[in-house]
């Protein structure tokens, strides 16, 4: 399998050579960017922290009240998303009827403007199953929106070969928001085929369609592409600011911010960890490397081998990882996108529900019944003591 250039991504790890100097600093624009691009950042970062109000549209039924309350800093959380599934006896399986959920399957405990009954998991419900998804970091974003369809498929036809099971799939999905006619990035109508990248199950294809969903989803804040209200239990159709809350332009001066974060410089990463990383096959999934579109609008992005340590497919990750839902794009029940190793270093916790408190845990989280990753944690397992602890120090760094 090509990882990708090796120079490319000990370059942007700030490994080899002199090694890092300065502030640890997160949360930064591209290099490379132009003065426009940059006040754009910088417009964008504002509006990603800004706490929207009732007057803004918030509402009738939210999460949290901005973009920053799920990725302060574009850090991993501190905010999460409660999901709920009706599930077979099994505790893994999708039920076929999920009527006891009319209003859809993420928990919304707030309500407001003219909405009084919050979205909460049914009460007394032995087939409810209940899991959590901690923000994921939104550094380097650009990065994966600008990996070119065909290098996603090219590694999934790689790993089908694989004779030890690892064999990640593209989440096919579709558009599903309305067209935006001021983006440069893409051009999809409703309804039109697209490999899903954002989102933990890779259920969504753009940074634009990424932003518009969380305003939506998470805040209740209508915008062009996706224009109405979720359904809700009090059958409230608008909020206090009447019609569609935001602009084409509150949407794309967001994405584009989060076009622009660059992955954090990497530090303390080493030849010896990275070979490790290979020969104890993380790099099968966590590739190292993609390459980018050459046509790709953001300069800085098109056409480099991307350091973002993921292959953007879904593997089936087993049942203790399951969360009992189905219906974004193909991802079943045990399946999980390959995280991207972006920011890793800053995390606090680890896996989607934050349930490893460490990146050993996560490692050896990933292991158990049905799970394709068991090779690689039983790799990991029989290493040395010195080996793992290089191997971890390398993670650790990213």
């Amino acid at each position: 399998m090509r990882f990708g250039t090796l120079a490319a991504v000990l370059a942007v790890a700030g490994c080899g050579g002199n090694p890092p100097t300065g502030p640890d600093l997160v949360d930064v624009p591209l290099d490379g960017l132009t003065l426009e691009q940059r006040l754009a950042f910088d417009r964008g970062d504002e509006l990603f922290d800004l706490p929207l109000r009732p007057a803004d549209g918030l509402g009738p039924l939210y999460i949290r009240q901005s973009c920053s309350g799920c990725h302060t800093e574009a850090l991993r959380g501190p905010g999460s998303v409660q999901k709920m599934a009706i599930v077979e006896a099994d505790g893994v399986t999708p039920a076929a009827d999920q009527s006891a959920l009319p209003w859809g399957h993420t928990v919304r405990p707030f309500a407001i403007s003219g909405a009084s009954t919050p979205l909460q998991p049914p009460a007394g419900n032995a087939s409810l199953k209940l899991s959590v998804r901690v923000g994921p970091p939104a550094l380097g974003l650009g990065y994966l929106e600008a990996i070119a369809d065909e290098e996603i498929e090219r590694v999934a036809a790689e790993q089908a070969g694989r004779a030890d099971g690892i064999h990640g799939t593209v989440n096919r999905t579709t558009y599903r928001s309305e067209p935006n006619p001021d983006s440069p990035y893409q051009h999809h109508q409703p309804g039109d085929p697209v490999i899903g990248r954002f989102g933990l199950k890779a259920r969504l294809a753009t940074l634009d369609e990424f932003t518009a969903d969380a305003l939506q989803g998470d805040m209740g804040i209508t915008n062009p592409l996706r224009p109405g209200e979720l359904p809700n239990p009090d059958g409230v159709t608008d909020d206090a600011r009447p019609g569609v809350d935001v602009g084409l332009s509150s949407v794309n001066v967001r994405a584009d911010y989060l076009r622009m974060v660059a992955i954090p410089e990497r530090r303390g990463l080493t030849e010896r960890g990275r070979a490790l990383f290979a020969s104890a096959g993380c790099a099968v999934c966590h590739v190292p490397a993609l390459h980018t579109r050459a046509d790709y609008p953001l300069a800085p992005l098109a056409d480099i081998d991307a350091p973002v340590y993921t292959d953007m497919l879904l593997h089936r990750m087993g049942t203790a990882l399951a969360d009992g839902l189905s219906g974004e794009g193909q991802a079943g029940s045990m399946q999980w996108r390959t995280a991207p190793l972006i920011g890793l270093r800053f995390n606090y916790n680890y896996l989607h529900d934050g349930r490893a408190g460490s990146v050993e845990e996560a490692i050896t989280g990933h292991a158990g019944e049905g799970s394709e990753a068991n090779p690689s944690v039983g790799l990991f397992n029989q290493l040395s003591s010195g080996d793992r602890q290089a191997l971890l120090d390398f993670v650790e760094a990213l």
